[in-house]
């Protein structure tokens, strides 16, 4: 499976790990080093944050999708000093706020610093990109960038893939704890996986699909709440609230429609929101009746 994802994504080497948090903190906290920096935007995933924090390397938070603050970092670091790796990680599709990452410049700034870029394209993955291959589709196969592509959400299984580098797949192999102690995975997950890299390749008009509900969405909450789309199929109402961004979601989930109240850890503070995925198993109309009630509940629980 592992042969086949590489094969699919264009990458030189693939690694199946049994969960996207196990992802995220192995390969932080296996290939940083001590003396390494590593950059995170300020909205990554709070399991990517989490990863930065428990590996050896220097971190820093810089604003969200800033390029230049990135380049400033590196280069405050290399002038104070800073001899080791640095590293950037980002999302390329931002689980929160469903807008995208400046990858073609970030990965520009990566090849100018002589960095490594660590991507999350967990809501990307199936959804953009040739046959689906997400957002970074163009940057695999660099020797200084490593992907992580989720085996749930799109392709409907459990687990998640990195692709990278052969050397760097090698090293995890041999140094990566949670990847040499965690139980292997059952033959039947790689065969599903398997299997659903081939449903994206082969059955595009399910992304075509979806688009076409991205835009009509999007549109529609434009329309009639006045909310900045995101241009995907996150869309973030923010709230800002805790008990009132939940008191909302639950009563939006009491009529029928699963928008998840979000709340910090997992957004900043401040910054609680409803969070709408749209997925292929909802149809124009359900939008539609999905804007109309959150109208009404947003009224009714007014500050």
């Amino acid at each position: 499976m592992e042969t086949v994802a590489a094969r699919f994504f264009r990458a030189e080497s693939a690694l199946f790990f049994s969960s996207g948090y196990l992802a995220n903190f192995a390969v932080l906290t296996t290939l940083l080093q001590k003396g390494d920096l590593i950059v995170i935007d300020r909205s990554v995933h709070v399991i990517t944050r989490e990863a930065a924090r428990a590996c050896r390397a220097k971190v820093t938070e810089v604003p969200h999708n800033d390029v230049q603050a990135i380049d400033g970092a590196i280069a405050a670091w290399r002038t104070a000093g800073g001899k080791g790796h640095a590293w950037i990680a980002v999302e390329s599709l931002y689980s929160m706020d469903g807008d995208h990452a400046p990858l073609a410049e970030i990965a520009a700034l990566a090849d100018r610093r002589d960095a490594f870029l660590f991507i999350d394209e967990a809501h990307a993955t199936g959804v953009f990109g040739p046959d689906g291959r997400g957002l970074a589709h163009h940057l695999e196969g660099r020797e200084n960038v490593l992907v992580l592509h989720s085996c749930g959400k799109a392709l409907g299984c459990f687990g998640a893939l990195v692709t990278a580098p052969s050397v760097l797949r090698e090293f995890l192999v041999n140094h990566c704890l949670p990847f040499m102690y965690a139980t292997a995975p059952s033959p039947l997950i790689a065969v599903a996986v398997t299997e659903a890299l081939a449903i994206l390749r082969d059955e595009p008009e399910r992304r075509a699909h979806l688009a076409e509900l991205v835009s009509f969405a999007n549109k529609t909450i434009l329309d009639r709440c006045g909310i900045e789309p995101s241009g995907s199929h996150i869309v973030p109402v923010i709230i800002g609230d805790n008990s009132r961004a939940m008191a909302i979601a639950a009563a939006l989930q009491a009529r029928g429609f699963d928008l998840r109240g979000i709340r910090p850890p997992t957004v900043p503070v401040g910054t609680s929101r409803l969070r709408i995925s749209l997925t292929l198993n909802v149809k124009k109309t359900d939008v539609s009746n999905m804007v109309e009630a959150l109208i009404e509940e947003l009224e009714s629980n007014a500050v």
